[in-house]
């Protein structure tokens, strides 16, 4: 699941933890991200100690076998953490999905937790770079169309990858989770609340000038991916 921050991928990646038959890895490229860009994220060197910095050995570890009784590897991952000039080819040997949601909504929930905000923070241009990538077009969910019916969109993901739709997917206990990144304390407070995908709303957003100019740059990527959402 390729998405950018603030864009339901944690409470994603709670649904599919949730399941009996399912092992999750949140964020698995991000310390090698940060080692490769010098970036000052909250929590950087805690996040470079816990996992590996070298991308090849990240991607490796994508495809560890899979421990007795699962049969769903899921994978958490920030589009961002991609870099420009970075070869994609190992991305086609998984089932992907591209989760977008409207640049202006996630520019000022991304902004509420760091001061700036650039394009490439967001994970649109990523995501458009990856789509280019494959040679069929992935499934492509918006957040407000998902949270409109988690359901229904979960039970289509379930067919698609074939296996059985559970309704434990809609729910789980709140608090955090073995599995969350040590980065969780910094961005994870609504998600450690939440027992299940919040109602959709329609959302007041107000930008400064420089983050509004942020959102409409992305915003032709979006619109590109936008065209291509699943409409169930």
């Amino acid at each position: 699941m390729w998405s950018g921050p603030r864009n339901l991928s944690t409470a994603m990646l709670r649904a599919w933890e949730n399941r009996d038959d399912t092992v999750v890895v949140d964020e698995p490229l991000y310390a090698a991200y940060l080692a490769r860009t010098g970036l000052d994220h909250p929590g950087r060197e805690e996040v470079i100690a816990s996992q590996p910095t070298d991308l090849a050995a990240a991607v490796r570890a994508l495809h560890a076998p899979l421990p007795d009784g699962v049969r769903v590897h899921y994978a958490k991952h920030m589009s961002h953490h991609l870099l420009d000039g970075d070869d994609l080819g190992w991305t086609a040997g998984f089932r992907n999905v591209l989760l977008i949601r409207d640049p202006a909504e996630v520019v000022a929930s991304y902004v509420r937790s760091r001061e700036s905000c650039e394009p490439a923070d967001i994970g649109l241009f990523q995501q458009v770079r990856l789509l280019d990538s494959w040679s069929q077009t992935p499934p492509v969910i918006d957040a407000g169309d998902f949270l409109r019916d988690p359901e229904v969109h979960l039970r289509w993901l379930c067919d698609w990858l074939g296996v059985g739709f559970t309704p434990r997917m809609l729910s789980w206990p709140a608090g955090p989770r073995a599995s969350d990144g040590v980065w969780a304390r910094h961005w994870y407070h609504s998600v450690w609340r939440s027992t299940g995908f919040e109602a959709w709303r329609p959302r007041e957003v107000r930008l400064s000038p420089h983050d509004a100019g942020v959102a409409e740059a992305c915003r032709p990527a979006y619109d590109r991916l936008h065209a291509l959402r699943l409409r169930l």
